[in-house]
């Protein structure tokens, strides 16, 4: 089926400019994905479409089951994929409204089913670039033809939630290098790097982290950035699918080629 696939977040129901042909219903040898894969057209391009927290935002974060996601995205044929999310801005350029697009992760979760080999098999993909650059790379090509300004690169810091932080933890995290905080980027990068998928993220900024600004943090804050931000999304997705697609130069589709013991 299509090449592509996109990951859709908090407080994103659908993908703008996305018409949905098709619901399909899986099941993969790690239970059930969060939602039907919904499969359409965006450009011209065949795409298919995953709610990352289910219809309704009905999963929290520690509760996806990642592995299932991802395994059906392979299941569908899908070789890349642009993964949508919502983050808390740390780094005071992070704000509000922005669109950033990530290179590092700092992963801070645990209890995560975050390998599909955690049985005989023995294998340690290489995550040092944890986003294809290919990928990033287009995506700064479609911010260009589109004019939707993103930031460049950052890392962000993964956090099993569902509470959000305390503001010594966001204090900690920015000595760290952290410059947004989110709840489900891992092991989503390191799921798709197994299944030598190429990954890479768009981070919607929906509000200050817990101690930047001086108020309380809301759930709605997120929602309604989210929300605002959805034209901007629009026009970039619309802008990176009409791009025409060489050759990978990444290595992500050998991603296990010298991983294994």
């Amino acid at each position: 089926m299509a090449a592509f696939g996109l990951i859709a977040g908090s407080g994103l129901d659908k993908i703008p400019g996305m018409d949905t042909v098709e619901r399909v219903r899986l099941s993969t040898p790690f239970g059930e994905p969060s939602d039907d894969y919904r499969t359409g057209r965006l450009a011209g391009k065949e795409v298919v479409m995953l709610a990352r927290h289910g219809p309704g935002h009905r999963i929290q974060p520690q509760g996806i089951n990642y592995r299932a996601n991802l395994w059906g995205f392979r299941e569908l044929g899908v070789e890349k994929i642009i993964s949508i999310s919502a983050s808390g801005g740390i780094s005071r350029g992070m704000r509000p409204g922005e669109l950033t697009v990530p290179d590092q992760i700092i992963d801070m979760t645990s209890g995560r089913r975050s390998t599909f080999y955690d049985a005989e098999d023995v294998v340690h993909v290489d995550l040092t670039e944890p986003y294809c650059p290919d990928l990033r790379g287009h995506v700064f090509t479609a911010s260009k033809d589109s004019g939707i300004p993103v930031i460049r690169s950052g890392t962000y810091v993964c956090v099993n939630g569902p509470r959000l932080e305390t503001a010594a933890e966001i204090r900690t995290f920015s000595l760290w290098g952290a410059d947004m905080i989110g709840m489900t980027a891992m092991p989503e990068a390191a799921l798709a790097r197994e299944l030598e998928i190429c990954f890479a993220g768009i981070v919607v900024i929906t509000n200050f982290a817990a101690g930047i600004a001086a108020k309380k943090l809301t759930t709605a804050e997120v929602v309604e950035t989210m929300k605002a931000s959805l034209d901007r999304l629009r026009l970039l997705l619309q802008a990176f699918f009409a791009l025409t697609f060489p050759a990978p130069e990444c290595g992500c589709a050998n991603a296990l080629k010298d991983a294994r013991m």
